[in-house]
C-alpha cells in the first residue's frame, strides 16, 4: 500500500521567467541629432553663399570637414589659388537653383553694384550751395508774386550773391527823386507788398543805401548822408508800417562807392537805389559757391 501522494515526487516545474526587452525611450534623440546636423550644414552652406569670398569658403570647408568627422584638408581640390567663384567648389546637393543668390552666370553689369562715390569737401559744399540757392530763389519767387499781383514786378531786380538774396529797388525816380530821401508813393506800395514776406523770414535784412556821383544837394553834406538817409527811410517803413522786427534789420550807407553802372547816363538812374539784402545764414565755405551756382542757373 502506498503511503499516498507526496509533494516531493512529480511536482509542477516552475515556469521559466523571461525578461522583457528594455524599451529605449531615447532613440528619438539620435534621429533628432542627425536632423539637426543636416540642418546646421544646410544653413552654413546658405550663409556661405550669401557672400562669395575666400575667407568664408575656407571657414565652410573646415566646419563641414570637422562636422562630418573628416580631417580638414589643407587646400581645396581643383583650386590653383584664391577662390574666385562657385565654379572652384562644388557642394551636393546643388543649391544654386533653389536660392535667389546669383551665380557667376547670372551676374550682369546691371546687377553689379558700383563702388561708392566719395565726394570731396569742395563737392559737398557746392551741393549745399545749390540747396541754399534754391531756397533763396524760392524767396525771390514769393516776393515777385506779391509784386506781380499789383503790377509792380518790373520795378524790382533780384539776384543771388555770396551774401544772399539781393532785392534791388532800382527804377530811376520811382523810389527817390534826385537829391532826396523821401519815399515816393510807388516806393511805399512796393515796400508794403514785400514787407510781410520779409517780416516772416528768419534771416536778417540789410538795407543798403546808394547814390550816384552827382552832388548830394543843399540838404546833405555828401552822398554818404544822402544814401544813409534813403536806407533809414526804407528801414523805418518796414519796421513802423509793415511790422519788421527791429532786431533783424539794419541800415547801411555806401554813398556813391558801389555803382552798378560806370557810364554817367546809366549811373544817374541805377546807382540811385536801395538794396534789401536777405543775408544767407550758411557758412562762408558754402556761400562762396553761390555766385557760381547762380551763373550756372542763368545758363539753363
Amino acid at each position: 500500500m502506498s503511503s499516498g501522494h507526496g509533494h516531493g515526487g512529480h511536482g509542477r516545474r516552475p515556469k521559466k521567467h523571461e525578461e522583457e526587452e528594455h524599451e529605449n525611450h531615447e532613440r528619438w534623440a539620435v534621429s533628432y541629432a542627425d536632423m539637426m546636423t543636416v540642418l546646421v550644414g544646410l544653413f552654413i552652406v546658405l550663409f556661405a553663399m550669401s557672400k562669395v569670398d575666400e575667407v568664408k569658403f575656407e571657414q565652410l570647408r573646415q566646419s563641414l570637414a570637422i562636422g562630418f568627422g573628416n580631417e580638414a584638408p589643407s587646400m581645396l581640390n581643383g583650386g590653383s589659388g584664391a577662390l574666385t567663384g562657385l565654379s572652384a567648389f562644388e557642394i551636393t546637393p546643388d543649391l544654386a537653383n533653389s536660392t535667389s543668390v546669383p551665380t557667376d552666370e547670372t551676374i550682369t553689369p546691371e546687377t553689379t553694384l558700383a563702388p561708392e562715390t566719395v565726394l570731396t569737401e569742395e563737392q559737398k559744399n557746392y551741393d549745399l550751395a545749390v540747396t541754399e540757392y534754391n531756397r533763396l530763389e524760392a524767396i525771390a519767387e514769393l516776393l515777385a508774386a506779391k509784386l506781380a499781383a499789383q503790377a509792380l514786378d518790373d520795378r524790382v531786380r533780384f539776384s543771388v550773391t555770396s551774401r544772399g538774396l539781393i532785392v534791388g529797388m532800382v527804377a530811376d525816380d520811382v523810389f527817390f527823386r534826385p537829391a532826396s530821401a523821401e519815399l515816393t508813393p510807388t516806393a511805399d506800395q512796393i515796400l508794403d507788398a514785400i514787407g510781410p514776406v520779409l517780416r516772416d523770414l528768419s534771416e536778417e535784412i540789410s538795407v543798403e543805401g546808394n547814390a550816384n556821383t552827382l552832388p548830394a544837394g543843399r540838404n546833405y553834406a555828401t552822398n554818404w548822408e544822402l544814401a544813409a538817409d534813403r536806407a533809414v527811410q526804407v528801414l523805418r517803413r518796414l519796421v513802423e508800417v509793415d511790422g519788421m522786427p527791429g532786431n533783424r534789420i539794419a541800415a547801411t550807407s555806401f554813398g556813391d562807392q558801389r555803382p552798378l553802372a560806370n557810364h554817367e547816363g546809366d549811373a544817374l538812374a541805377v546807382n540811385r537805389r536801395v538794396d534789401l539784402v536777405v543775408l544767407s545764414p550758411a557758412p562762408d565755405s558754402i556761400k562762396q559757391y553761390l555766385p557760381a551756382v547762380a551763373a550756372a542757373a542763368e545758363k539753363r
